[in-house]
């Protein structure tokens, strides 16, 4: 960890006193995502823990540039023609150079898709590199990808554990996949509760829920997140399409590159009407207000911050058993369903609105992953590294 020296007029020796722990996190842009949301909301608390908090942005554009205008950023792209197309090679380019000048105690790696800056950064400063901090944001198995691609993908991951000084997993069933299918030494693998609500937002989105009346005819099915093949929105329209009456509606809250693929199947399973695709929304608190039921329907996440958004409301949850903390959130407050299996996600949408809500035991959960509960753990690995 740096110090800073002075001298007093009775003392000749200097007193070195220590400087606020530096935590440089780098992102590709704004654009809407978990990940994203996560990245700022990690730094601002760790600013009010007393962290000096940098983010190193490769470009402002994105849905969540006006979010957290406070915290400090540095802008890697100049003038107005976008870095995206080459956003890993731009931050690739330009991160050591910022490193060297603003020396962080660590650097904080956010997600699975910023591991190859990372890797490129270490073989660049070499020694010189500070501790880099790796965040396992979704499954590591990849059972979606064709065997061969699995292959690779598992060889990639063994060959950049090294890279990092710890992997942190986010709820304790992550750590024994990251031990074996990275090959990560298991002293440099801890597990943290991801922080992804405050306490205030547990509040709001149950007292949300708690105000909205039911007074609706049909079910009302959400889902939340990037409309990107991850999140197999495809197979949600087809098990919606299966068990649809004429008064349920199904929404998906949500932007990107296959709303119009997304639109054409509504079409052709002759569902557009009871379909709605508002776009993507920096607060969803009225769709857990009024909905039925949340689906999750992705091949693979993480943690799936949007169960705990739902949890927190006392919104009943169906969900693919798409990573490896999947069960252990839901538990018995929820339908887990197979990955990509369009009848028994079907089956569980039908049955989920009849099950009873123990709306207390969900919000119970849901505080296990809550800014308050775990920041200062982040910030007591962080000082570890840093000495």
């Amino acid at each position: 960890m740096r110090s800073s020296c002075a001298r007093t007029r009775r003392r000749a020796t200097p007193i070195c006193l220590p400087e606020p722990l530096r935590v440089l996190t780098y992102l590709h842009s704004f654009e809407p995502g978990g990940l994203e949301s996560d990245v700022l909301r990690f730094n601002r608390a760790w600013r009010d823990l007393g962290v000096d908090v940098q983010i190193v942005l490769g470009r402002t554009e994105g849905a969540l540039a006006g979010v957290a205008p406070e915290l400090p950023y540095t802008i890697l792209q100049k003038g107005k023609v976008s870095t995206g197309p080459i956003e890993s090679l731009w931050m690739i380019r330009h991160l050591p150079r910022l490193v060297r000048a603003m020396r962080p105690d660590v650097v904080f790696c956010a997600g699975n898709s910023y591991t190859i800056v990372a890797v490129a950064l270490r073989l660049i400063l070499g020694r010189r590199c500070p501790p880099i901090v790796h965040r396992v944001s979704n499954d590591l198995v990849r059972q979606d990808l064709p065997a061969p691609l699995r292959l690779v993908n598992r060889i990639w991951q063994h060959l950049q554990a090294p890279v990092f000084d710890a992997i942190v997993g986010m709820a304790e069933p992550a750590r024994a996949e990251i031990i074996e299918y990275m090959g990560a030494k298991p002293n440099r693998v801890v597990a943290i509760n991801n922080a992804s609500l405050t306490d205030a937002d547990i509040d709001r989105l149950a007292r949300t829920r708690s105000a909205s009346p039911r007074d609706w005819t049909g079910r009302h099915y959400l889902a939340v997140g990037r409309l990107a093949r991850q999140k197999n929105f495809d197979l949600l329209l087809t098990a919606f399409a299966r068990i649809a009456r004429p008064d349920d509606r199904l929404t998906i809250v949500g932007e990107g590159p296959l709303r119009a693929a997304l639109v054409r199947r509504a079409i052709a399973l002759g569902i557009a009407e009871r379909v709605a695709m508002p776009g993507h929304q920096n607060r969803v608190d009225v769709w857990f207000a009024t909905a039925d039921a949340l689906v999750l329907s992705s091949d693979y996440e993480g943690l799936g911050i949007v169960v705990i958004e739902a949890l927190a409301a006392g919104l009943p949850v169906v969900a693919t058993d798409c990573g490896p903390n999947m069960a252990m959130l839901l538990g018995d407050v929820g339908r887990l369903v197979p990955p990509r299996d369009a009848v028994a996600l079907a089956e569980a949408m039908a049955a989920i609105v009849e099950d009873p809500v123990d709306a207390g035991e969900m919000r119970a959960r849901a505080r296990e992953f809550t800014v308050e509960a775990n920041a200062s753990q982040w910030i007591d690995l962080f000082s570890r590294l840093a000495r």
